[in-house]
């Protein structure tokens, strides 16, 4: 399948309101049929974890959410609800989001 790698990324970026670090490599070898395909909503999800320096247990707690469901996420296992991708994406955008959700619970 051949489509414009930069076209699609700049689409999802776009989209996601943020860039993607890894979106383009991954397109790259979605292309190719090799590697590991990961959805916008699990890139998102995930970045935005590792940029605020969280570990899944942690983020999870954040959101009030279920560690297994996180992981889940994460790993594209199930799909995320648009809140939750909304919510990761308003706390990628503003970091200080997150310690406002963080004096709400004991991280």
């Amino acid at each position: 399948m051949e489509f414009d790698i930069n076209a699609v990324a700049k689409a999802i970026e776009a989209d996601a309101g943020q860039p993607i670090d890894g979106l383009s490599q991954s397109l790259k070898e979605m292309q190719k049929g090799a590697g590991k395909v990961y959805t916008p909503e699990q890139i998102i999800i995930r970045e935005t974890r590792q940029r605020l320096k969280l570990t899944q247990a942690n983020m999870a707690k954040l959101i009030h959410t279920p560690l297994p469901t996180l992981r889940d996420w994460e790993q594209g296992k199930t799909k995320p609800p648009a809140v939750a991708v909304c919510l990761y994406s308003l706390i990628g955008k503003h970091p200080e989001l997150a310690n406002d959700l963080a004096e709400s619970v004991s991280v």
